[in-house]
């Protein structure tokens, strides 16, 4: 415990975190109701407050650079670029405007692309003492809804259309089709809508003149709250129900740029770029993560996929670059990224999927193989559980160590924790005192989700996470997809993205590859079914890579583990945040293998 508070106080110093009151203390577990406890006790801030203030930091004055960022479309023009003094200016229009149009403590959605004004958006929202409402701008209108109907938003930012690939997408239409009672809407270009608003919609332009006729104008006064006040409502993908509403307290940024200061080691005169959305986990992370250590935000306004991204990583100087698997698949196998300059990048940094560690490698390669900084955990932990450190030896595709202060341990078949030191793979379950973490969902029973019937582990109740981790012989760690995606083959468990790990290396034609299993509508053991997605160019049939797939799992995993079924497919169904839905592959087998049986 005596650790655990000396980091924190050197953590809240390194990032410069201003209280308006001081907390009693780091850590109180006195109240046996909070198995997490309770943290910063007693604290009064502005989080959004302390990510603009030049006074507590010599290193990040008023001109440096907030946000450099590029319009996909224009990649052979200069980088824009808001220094903080313009970054502050134009929070106290748009914190103003919020106030005039909104009342204290409101829920406001932001539905719309990580872009520049999306950013301060999201800052002026927090600055004014109301709510974000964290929506994707990839989801359909019935999402929309839900999203907007569980947390009760008074409003939402969007825009006219999304902007990728050289296209334009609508986006206002969904907003309005899912019932969004007062929409603020931006125009993806220039500085005039391009739609048709509905009487009670408000333009861009016709919403910042709020702002600019507020008596405090250019100025804004922050409203401090205590540190456990609501900031940002986020979601779970809701791939098996009704999406957990997750909290964000003024806490949880604390928690999510020290991870990244830590462990990725982003500081003041870095530039930290990480194609993401304010739907997601992610994007406050990365938002927070910089502003609150003077690291300079790099955004591209457009698709991440095409070599107008990685122009824009080369022409702003990233530092650190964030990805997402399956993208680095797509720059390894178009070749987009070929001839571009990213040597100036320390770290890489991936999160939401499994590694590849041949995609791994292809990536460390554009700049002079540095190293990958892997990190996984979820919005309700504000952060990761487990992650990379430069401070250790890194291996392709693992994690290195627990988050720092946090910890877990690797259950058996029996719920109960191995040796700390032993092998082995198992369902992970985390310590509960980890600073940000969730105390409450606002649509399910916290406890029920997170606590209830879990271990007790020197003493104290372990939280639930659903994760599967394998601790190798080395001591790395392997996150093998959720609890829900292991299975049972010839009486042995193993998970998914163990079995697709061996598979994506078979052969040369194979894009990546999806693991399920299924039993017989008659009933009898789980079958093996492996769905593949081919390179584009490349051609198969099933029964050749049938007898690769079994010669490759027989060799690298286990010899009684059998093929039963290959299907190639064109694409894999995911969620909006682009994780692998298993699930909707398995009910689609579970209905052909219940339809051919009653034939």
């Amino acid at each position: 415990m005596l650790l655990l508070q000396e980091y924190w106080s050197i953590v809240l110093k390194e990032l410069s975190v201003s209280f308006i009151k001081a907390p009693r203390c780091i850590l109180d577990t006195s109240d046996p109701s909070k198995p997490g406890g309770t943290w910063l006790p007693g604290a009064v801030l502005n989080i959004a407050d302390c990510c603009l203030q030049p006074s507590t930091r010599p290193y990040k004055p008023d001109d440096s650079l907030a946000i450099v960022w590029r319009d996909e479309g224009f990649d052979d023009t200069e980088v824009n670029h808001i220094t903080l003094k313009q970054l502050r200016q134009q929070l106290a229009l748009v914190a103003n405007a919020i106030e005039a149009t909104f009342s204290k403590g409101d829920a406001i959605a932001i539905d719309m692309q990580m872009t520049a004004s999306a950013v301060i958006i999201y800052l002026a929202i927090v600055l004014a003492g109301c709510v974000v409402v964290s929506i994707a701008d990839s989801f359909a209108p019935k999402e929309i809804a839900t999203r907007l109907h569980i947390s009760k938003a008074k409003g939402i930012f969007t825009q006219d259309f999304i902007s990728r690939g050289g296209r334009k997408f609508p986006l206002y239409s969904r907003v309005v089709e899912a019932g969004a009672s007062k929409v603020i809407v931006l125009p993806v270009i220039g500085d005039d809508v391009g739609v048709q608003l509905r009487e009670q919609d408000i333009s861009w332009k016709a919403f910042l003149s709020f702002g600019r006729k507020h008596p405090r104008s250019p100025h804004y006064s922050p409203v401090y709250q205590s540190i456990d006040s609501v900031t940002n409502i986020l979601f779970s993908s809701g791939t098996t129900g009704e999406p957990k509403a997750i909290p964000w307290t003024h806490l949880s940024p604390i928690r999510s740029a020290a991870d990244g200061w830590a462990c990725i080691d982003i500081q003041a005169g870095d530039v930290y770029c990480w194609p993401t959305n304010l739907g997601w986990v992610m994007g406050p992370t990365l938002l927070y993560s910089c502003f609150l250590t003077g690291t300079t935000l790099a955004l591209y306004h457009g698709s991440p996929l095409g070599r107008g991204f990685g122009k824009f990583v080369q022409d702003a100087g990233v530092t650190h670059l964030g990805t997402v698997p399956s993208i680095v698949k797509a720059w390894k196998n178009t070749r987009c990224m070929e001839g571009l300059d990213w040597t100036k990048i320390k770290t890489f940094c991936s999160t939401g999927e499994t590694s590849n560690v041949d995609d791994d490698l292809w990536l460390s390669s554009k700049s002079y193989y540095k190293p990958i900084i892997e990190t996984c955990g979820g919005s309700e932990l504000a952060s990761g559980y487990v992650m990379g450190s430069l401070l250790q030896p890194q291996a392709f595709a693992t994690f290195s160590t627990p988050s720092m202060t946090a910890g877990f341990v690797i259950l058996d078949g029996n719920g109960d924790p191995y040796p700390e030191d032993v092998p082995c793979v198992g369902e992970v379950a985390l310590f509960p005192h980890i600073m940000g973490a969730t105390e409450r969902l606002l649509n399910a029973d916290h406890d029920e989700v997170y606590f209830k019937g879990m271990p007790i582990y020197k003493g104290k109740v372990l939280r639930r996470h659903g994760d599967i981790v394998k601790r190798t012989v080395g001591g790395y760690f392997v996150v093998q997809g959720r609890a829900d995606d292991t299975m049972n083959l010839g009486g042995i468990k193993t998970s998914s993205v163990e079995i697709e790990r061996v598979c994506d290396r078979a052969d040369e034609c194979i894009m990546e590859t999806a693991a399920i299993s299924v039993a017989p509508a008659s009933g009898g053991p789980e079958q093996l079914i492996i769905f593949v997605v081919l390179k584009k160019g490349y051609s198969s049939d099933v029964e050749t890579l049938k007898k690769k797939f079994s010669k490759a799992i027989q060799s690298n995993l286990n010899p009684l583990f059998k093929v039963s079924t290959v299907k190639i497919v064109a694409e894999f169904p995911r969620t909006a945040s682009n994780k692998l839905l298993r699930r909707v592959l398995r009910d689609q087998m579970k209905r052909e293998l219940s339809l051919h049986s009653r034939l």
